[in-house]
Parts: structure tokens; sequence; C-alpha cells
């Protein structure tokens, strides 16, 4: 069965040895392809590149907006290695790059080695007793929400309504519409595909633009929903910090999060 995801982000080789990599509608926040869906799109054609099965880290630097066009993936195999490759590559639209990539590539394995885990996964109401997300009350969803089954805890919901909790919070779960599990690469996108922790910090204030992400993936994940939290402490000098984990449905962390975002600026009165 082909899945949504799958469409949007399977490379194709071309001639000159880059990547056809076109950014489908339909994956964007406000007509701009998301910072998690360009991610995986990209590291998935660095993940053809090198013929490794898992991305392990990637960071990404975003250059340019992207929405929805033709572009095209430059990759360049740093280092081979017996365990692992490292993978440099750039999204390019017309010579303009839009984001630049590097990323870790070999076989994610959970049972490898010692094991020393001193975090637990986040308590809140299972998937079907959060409510999902919306573009806006009763409105269909739109953009990026039309692929994703995303669902948002009670408390961490009063920016919807305009409102704040005054704490910089984001937690919810994360699944894919069609029904299409998560994989490794899905949760590239899973990492930064909520609404920005300071919406519940300060309000709506506008959108906070990703300067750079970085995904560590630590397993891979079993079938179900996959558990998110986001926490942000430090907002200053108009940047702030957003620090995720991801959990699986059997209580593994499979995935950790890092970004530098652009916090928008409060209004003057």
């Amino acid at each position: 069965m082909s899945h949504e995801f799958d469409d949007a982000t399977a490379p194709s080789r071309n001639a000159d040895g880059s990547w056809d990599t076109p950014i489908p509608e339909r994956w964007d926040i406000m007509g701009n392809a998301n910072g998690g869906y360009l991610m995986a799109r990209v590291a998935a054609a660095m993940r053809a590149e090198c013929g490794r099965r898992d991305p392990v880290t990637v960071t990404m630097h975003y250059l340019s907006p992207a929405p929805a066009g033709p572009a095209r993936t430059e990759c360049r195999i740093v280092k081979d290695g017996r365990r692992l490759a490292v993978v440099s590559g750039a999204l390019v639209r017309e010579g303009r790059e839009l984001v630049r990539c590097t990323g870790v590539f070999g076989d994610v394995d959970v049972d490898a080695g010692d094991r020393h885990v001193t975090v637990a996964p986040p308590d809140f109401p299972p998937f079907a007793e959060c409510a999902p997300r919306e573009t806006s009350p009763g409105a269909p969803p739109l953009g990026l929400m039309s692929r994703l089954d995303m669902r948002i805890v009670p408390e961490d919901r009063a920016f919807m309504a305009g409102g704040a909790t005054g704490e910089a919070r984001m937690r919810g779960w994360f699944t894919f519409r069609d029904g299409r599990p998560v994989d490794t690469l899905g949760l590239l996108l899973a990492a930064d595909s909520f609404p920005p922790t300071l919406m519940n910090l300060f309000g709506p204030r506008g959108w906070v633009p990703t300067v750079e992400l970085t995904v560590h993936v630590r397993a891979v994940p079993v079938p179900g929903p996959i558990r998110c939290v986001f926490t942000t402490r430090v907002v200053q000098g108009g940047m702030c910090e957003e620090d995720g984990e991801l959990w699986d449905e059997s209580g593994t962390c499979v995935a950790m999060s890092r970004q530098l975002a652009l916090a928008p600026l409060a209004q003057p009165q």
C-alpha cells in the first residue's frame, strides 16, 4: 500500500548525480513547507545516497522559505564507515540553497550495547482522550494537518482559544492520517510538527521560524502513535530553544530533538 509520506519523500536519481526531490503541496504551514518535512525529504535522499537504513542523527539549517515546487538534493558522502555513514546534503531550487543538512546514517538497534535510561514517558491522557489538532474550530484541516492525525493534551490547548498556560510546554500524540506506521524517517517529521511551545507561554503572537533543528533517533518505533513532549527553558535575545522527547507505545524513547528558533517579539502596547 502506498502512503502519502512515502510518495512525498521518495527521491529519484538525476542524470547529474543529484536527487530529484520536489516539494509537493499540503506539507506546509501557511504556504511554506514544514521544517520536519523538509528534514525528512532531504534525509531520504541522503539515506539513498549512502544505502543505510536509518537516520541516526540529522542537523538541518534553514536558509530560505520553501513553498511547494521543484527542487533537487545534492548529496556528498563524507565518510562511509563500517557501522555509520556521514552524509551532507543541500536542497536547491534555481541555484539557491533552501536548507543545508548533515546526517549520520546506519542501523538503529535499541538492544545493542549497555542500557541506562533515567527518564520515563510523559504521563498524559491516551490518544483517544485527546482532541485532534484543528486548523481552526470546525474547519477542515489544511496543509500539513491534512496529512497527520495529531492530538494535543487538553491542558496544553489554551493557545487554540487565544490564551496561554504560562508554561512553555506542548504535549500530545503524533501519527499519520492515512495509517502509515511511524518509522525512523517519520520521526524527523514528528519532531517539528507540533505548535511552538511559546504559544502556551505567551499566547499566539505569530509563527516561530526554525533556524536549526537536530534530531537524534534512538530506536525504531513499534506500531502505534508517538507520545511527544516539547519544552523551552530559555527565551532571550529574540530566540528560543525547544527540546523534544518522542516515545513509542512500548514506552521506549525513540527520538530526542533540539531546535533553535526565532521568537516573535511582543507587540507594542
